[in-house]
């Protein structure tokens, strides 16, 4: 039940910040009592917590779309709300196509550092040329295409959602809060409909699992709470700094996971 708690605080402290909370999930779960891999499910289940965290801090904004979206009036929100439709779709598609390689050869720890410090590199490149013009009521298809391409990038652990969609948002001149808040609404169907999807799989699998029903609901309750937290502070944080600590930590996180796994300090499997 400690262990489950501990890693609902990591789900929560990770699952906004552009640093990957399933690749810190699977990191963690490493160094655990068994040393087990959390699994992809324990994961998915978790992330509920922190999209309610998500669904409560922007109520009044999706609550604006969802009323525009079913008058119809033509308004940006109508037309936001259109737009994460459209961004979900390859993921799920995607997601649903690639179960077996997510759940399984998504899950190593070489590909998890990998990516930790490539996508880490490109979002430090992206948030530096990326001109600061645009706000979400100029976001149109293309671009809303353009964004569920890149939020599907974060099926590998490592890559990083709130990254992958920030880096994409910066590559096409949206302003940093515009970029971080669209990464956070298109994350919602997507996310909920995994958790949920997962969820349903456990409480029929009879399976041993790493975490119980209880302890992963412990874990999802607590990434809740950090996840709301730490919403609020970087929605402030980001107003007038740049990502650069997040991807000096990618980076350095990446490197030392890379030296444990070549002098065999750490499993990869």
């Amino acid at each position: 039940m400690l262990e489950a708690l501990f890693l609902g605080i990591v789900q929560g402290l990770t699952e906004f910040l552009p640093i990957s909370s399933s690749a810190h999930i699977r990191i963690v779960g490493a160094f655990m009592t068994n040393a087990n891999d959390p699994g992809a499910a324990f994961t998915a289940i978790t992330q509920i917590g922190t999209e309610l965290a998500v669904l409560i801090y922007f109520r009044k904004d999706i609550l604006n779309i969802l009323r525009s979206w079913f008058k119809r009036d033509g308004s940006p929100e109508a037309r936001l709300g259109t737009l994460i439709i459209i961004g979900t779709l390859p993921i799920i598609v995607l997601g649903y196509l690639g179960q077996d390689y997510i759940t399984n050869n998504f899950r190593s720890l070489w590909l998890i550092a990998s990516t930790l410090i490539i996508f880490g590199l490109i979002l430090g490149y992206a948030d530096r040329v990326g001109k600061r013009e645009k706000d979400l009521s100029t976001l149109n298809v293309r671009d809303g295409i353009f964004y569920g391409l890149a939020q599907s990038l974060a099926l590998v652990p490592g890559v990083s959602r709130s990254g992958a969609t920030i880096a994409l948002g910066r590559f096409l001149g949206y302003k940093r809060e515009a970029a971080l808040r669209y990464s956070f609404l298109l994350a919602l169907p997507a996310v909920f409909g995994s958790g949920l999807y997962e969820l349903k799989k456990s409480l029929g699998d009879t399976a041993v699992k790493v975490y119980s029903m209880q302890e992963t609901l412990v874990a999802t309750v607590t990434a809740f709470v950090i996840g709301y937290i730490v919403i609020a502070w970087l929605m402030k944080y980001i107003s007038k700094k740049s990502f650069t600590p997040f991807v000096v930590y990618r980076v350095a996180l990446g490197s030392l996971l890379l030296i444990g796994l070549a002098t065999g300090f750490i499993s990869a499997q």
